[in-house]
């Protein structure tokens, strides 16, 4: 049995993820009244990933409805080019044809010759180390797409500053079937280990902040 897990944490600031000023000196302290009282700017996040039972396979690419999957992400994002290594790729060749850690470019403009190759990250470096430049793209409405290790397989990890949590609930809740189970989990209230696997422990009564997707379920 498949069980699809979509964490999502949203209303995050976005000047938390640029570098923050100590010394006075290096402030902006003539902010006018009307920058003061704009809100501020927030993005969301978004971690995908899956666990076969009883077998428990980790990954979401070990899914038995993974093709399923793909084409359904793909459609929730249609409305953006995919780019790796500068190349403008459908989303799902993408997906498959990108190393763990290397930074996918989602964007809406037709031709895109940003690079985002700083972007990318390895064994001895994590999104945390990458907060500036990060904030940059997405400052553009653009979005960023990470492959990440996972037990047996991989996990997406998604970067966006448009809450599109409505556009993947709409596209993934009709793979809902009697072997392909989907959680719905706010990422803020699930911080253990223990908790993100609740699957391997308490299915039947999962932990607050993960909800069931079922077939009536609205948003």
């Amino acid at each position: 049995m498949d069980i699809f897990k979509l964490i999502f944490e949203h209303d995050l600031r976005l000047d938390q993820l640029k570098e923050r000023h100590t010394s006075r000196s290096e402030q902006d302290v003539s902010m006018s009244i009307d920058e003061f009282m704009k809100p501020d700017p927030t993005y969301s996040k978004f971690y995908i990933t899956g666990t076969v039972l009883p077998e428990q396979q980790f990954g979401i690419n070990c899914l038995q409805k993974y093709p399923d999957f793909l084409e359904a992400f793909g459609s929730a994002l249609v409305d953006y080019n995919a780019y790796l290594n500068h190349k403008l790729l459908d989303l799902p060749i993408v997906i498959k044809q990108a190393e763990i850690g290397e930074a996918i470019l989602l964007t809406s403009a037709k031709d895109s010759g940003k690079s985002i190759d700083r972007l990318n990250i390895d064994s001895d470096s994590n999104v945390g180390h990458k907060k500036e430049m990060l904030a940059a793209v997405l400052q553009t409405d653009d979005l960023v797409l990470y492959k990440e290790q996972a037990h047996q397989g991989f996990d997406l990890h998604l970067f966006s500053k448009k809450n599109i949590y409505p556009d993947l609930f709409r596209t993934l809740k009709p793979l809902i079937s009697s072997d392909f189970r989907f959680f719905s989990i706010n990422g803020k209230r699930i911080k253990s280990e223990r908790k993100f696997y609740f699957e391997t422990w308490t299915l039947k009564n999962p932990p607050h902040g993960a909800e069931e997707v079922l077939s009536e379920t609205q948003i």
